[in-house]
């Protein structure tokens, strides 16, 4: 069973952003493969730092993560994978949050501290992991929509493998060659001192961007990029119950790394159009119903819309203005579970504004009865 985020990190769940990133400073620095080579609990509580810190900082997965806890920020569904299942590292690495945190530059300030052993092993990841950015998009969707699920499809725009290259940015029978200025590493090394003693800056060497290695001749389609713009149509599978903001991660559907790099990933986020009739609140659905003085009076029973078809609702007799009659579960699905919200129908009584007539000489009548019977009072309340 995944431990908790917040208990991973020790801290309560209305930390803030910046008590997260304190912590999870100090848990990295704590178990660094680098600061414990060989030992495999230290490596395990590393990668479960950076996945705890990669979710908690970033609102829309932390909401998620409050609300549907790892279900809703795991596999394809909504919010960014991020397990360590199988030895992998769930389409990011711990290592590449751990320089999100503490800088390029002061990662490489750390060697001597470290050991020196992870330079090495970084310099072969950001080589070998060119990694294409995410996209994001907005869907539109009904509330119909949102309460049936439906299967959208959408056209993207990303950038692709070039054809003429095959990715690789080098131009037709041309090859590539080492890269002069890193002379292969991938990367730039400085050796400064200071106070502290002696420290190493490593940096991405810029000639190259950490490849080791430059084209003999650029391709002249892509112009050594090995991506060129294309076009893809995917189907979005949402289920019902999905909520304004609420998004999904489609994982290698982004835009492909340079010179033959992985896929980002597809970030969809659902936005909900407003209705016409509807109004929802969290899974509950809210309309208005207006009815004459005589149906208020005396009842009436009526057909009203739901968004599963029309239902009859009975008004009882003596409804007041304002009056709120509930169905229950006609309202939105809940979000991978079972139930729904409940349909709130708030009566309003329409009085005439321009009474014919005869509608005069029934209403005077009216008041002479209520005279009679001792019925007309005029009260005052306080306003709520």
């Amino acid at each position: 069973m995944a431990r908790d985020y917040y208990e991973i990190l020790g801290i309560s769940k209305n930390a803030s952003t910046d008590e997260v990133k304190k912590a999870y400073r100090k848990m990295a620095m704590k178990y660094h493969p680098d600061k414990n080579p060989g030992d495999k609990t230290a490596e395990e509580k590393f990668k479960e730092a950076a996945e705890a810190y990669s979710v908690l900082t970033d609102p829309q997965k932390r909401q998620m993560y409050d609300q549907y806890g790892h279900a809703g920020v795991k596999g394809n569904g909504f919010g960014r994978s991020s397990g360590f299942s199988g030895g992998g590292f769930g389409g990011f690495d711990p290592f590449d949050i751990f320089r999100e945190v503490f800088g390029n530059s002061g990662f490489g300030g750390f060697e001597d501290f470290f050991g020196g052993g992870g330079s090495s092993r970084r310099s072969r990841t950001s080589a070998s992991t060119r990694t294409g950015s995410d996209l994001k998009i907005r869907l539109p969707l009904t509330l119909e929509e949102i309460n049936k699920g439906v299967t959208k499809k959408i056209k993207i725009k990303r950038l692709d493998t070039c054809k003429a290259c095959d990715g690789s940015g080098s131009k037709s029978g041309t090859s590539r060659k080492t890269c002069p200025v890193c002379h292969g590493s991938g990367e730039i090394r400085e050796m400064t001192r200071s106070l502290f003693g002696q420290m190493v800056n490593v940096r991405v060497c810029s000639n190259c961007n950490g490849e080791g290695s430059v084209a003999e001749q650029r391709c002249p389609v892509c112009g050594g990029d090995g991506r060129v713009k294309g076009a893809r149509e995917i189907s979005v599978q949402v289920p019902p119950g999905v909520s304004n903001g609420h998004y999904m991660t489609m994982t290698g559907e982004g835009n492909v790394g340079q010179r033959k790099g992985s896929r980002g990933d597809l970030i969809v986020i659902f936005e909900e159009l407003e209705h016409d009739v509807f109004i929802r609140n969290e899974d509950n659905i809210f309309v208005n119903l207006h009815i004459s003085p005589a149906e208020a009076v005396l009842g009436t029973e009526l057909e009203i819309p739901t968004l599963n078809g029309r239902v009859k609702l009975v008004v009882p007799p003596g409804t007041q203005t304002g009056k709120m009659l509930r169905l229950k579960q006609k309202g939105i699905p809940h979000l991978h579970q079972h139930g729904r919200g409940d349909q709130i129908v708030r009566i309003l009584v329409d009085l005439p504004k321009n009474p014919s007539s005869e509608e005069r000489k029934i209403y005077r009548d009216l008041l002479n009865v209520e005279k009679k019977r001792g019925c007309v009072s005029h009260r005052f309340s306080k306003i709520e």
